[in-house]
């Protein structure tokens, strides 16, 4: 009886042992399930260890999910153009979620049924940043929603592909999108530095069907001008949230710039044709530029990642002899390969650098 008993006693003791360790390591299992980041807000997150899904509310931070992790991405903000072209079909396949940015037309309940695992809210300096993006958690409950800032500096881009990156667990696909970024606004930046102040072009950034919106300087939706060493004209108050300033044609008249830029296929159609802008320098000496915008702008709408490629484009635009030895092509080329995950064809490249005859 005594030796049963210890038998009995012995087989207990194996058990709880056992089931001890089981409930150890589920509590391990389950503690490595989520992890605790700061986001670039300063707030404390609680994010799950492995992200496989994630959205973001506006057009920048969606476009850096598809840079450094297309196969998490749950949906765009916004089909972008040419995706049919530029997309390949699994990511031509994501829904439309909208969000809030120039429409501000999300649903919370349409992304929450979606099941992400993170949401992105991305946010510019100022304002009472925290109070939008708890009420934004509030909104969409348990999922947790990480705060990412200076997507639309063009200044300060790798704070943001770096944090991303860490986030989705792509540190070293984000290494190497830093290192393309950095190494193309150097090239550039280095090279403006050296043009004296007398010799940089005046620059107009014409917006809308007739050319007569516009963002001064300040603005991020004309930022590429600044960096690239031209001198905005347009001398009127920043329309605060999606920009867009009105000017009348007396006003472009006086500041006569050397430069147009714009983004508006029609008005890039009509602007030699219109009598308007005949008496114009940049008219008078055909330098009206449309920039390429597929599959995203490469000068704006949106400030986003997106317009690391414009970057030499706008160099090169308002300093050709300057730039002479950029290589804008290889540039293109290895941008769509690194960052939208296209490998260009040359015919591709054409197009793309001449948008006005691709209908772009």
């Amino acid at each position: 009886m005594h030796k049963k008993f210890r038998y009995i006693l012995l087989i207990f003791v194996i058990l709880f042992a056992v089931c001890t360790s089981a409930c150890v390591d589920q509590e391990e299992v389950s503690a490595q399930s989520t992890r605790s980041i700061t986001d670039m807000a300063g707030r404390t997150v609680e994010i799950p260890a492995d992200v496989d899904k994630a959205v973001a509310t506006s057009p920048p931070a969606t476009m850096l999910i598809y840079m450094l992790a297309p196969q998490k991405l749950a949906g765009w903000n916004f089909m972008p153009q040419g995706s049919q072209t530029y997309l390949k079909p699994e990511y031509q396949a994501l829904p439309v979620i909208g969000g809030w940015f120039g429409k501000q037309d999300g649903n919370y309940e349409t992304i929450i049924s979606m099941g992400p695992d993170i949401i992105f809210e991305g946010y510019n300096s100022g304002g009472d940043v925290n109070s939008t993006i708890n009420e934004r958690q509030k909104k969409f409950g348990t999922i947790p929603v990480v705060g990412i800032e200076s997507t639309i500096d063009a200044m300060a881009y790798a704070k943001s592909i770096k944090f991303m990156g860490y986030v989705l667990g792509e540190e070293e696909r984000a290494g190497q999108l830093i290192s393309f970024y950095k190494r193309t606004l150097n090239n550039v930046t280095v090279k403006v530095s050296q043009i004296p102040e007398d010799e940089r072009k005046s620059v107009y950034y014409a917006e809308g069907t007739n050319g007569l919106l516009t963002d001064p300087q300040g603005s991020p939706h004309s930022q590429l001008i600044e960096i690239c060493g031209g001198i905005n004209v347009a001398e009127c108050p920043i329309e605060q949230g999606y920009g867009r300033s009105e000017v009348s044609i007396e006003q472009v008249l006086q500041w006569d710039p050397e430069v147009i830029i714009t983004g508006d296929p029609n008005f890039y159609k009509n602007v030699y044709e219109d009598p308007l802008w005949q008496d114009i320098t940049a008219v008078k000496n055909d330098e009206v530029y449309l920039y390429p915008d597929a599959p995203f702008c490469w000068f704006d709408r949106p400030p986003g990642i997106n317009r690391i490629i414009g970057i030499p484009w706008t160099a090169k635009v308002l300093y050709p002899q300057e730039f002479s030895d950029l290589d804008l092509r290889g540039h293109v080329k290895e941008f769509y390969s690194e960052f939208y995950h296209y490998e260009l064809s040359e015919d591709e490249i054409d197009g793309l650098l001449n948008p006005a005859a691709a209908g772009n």
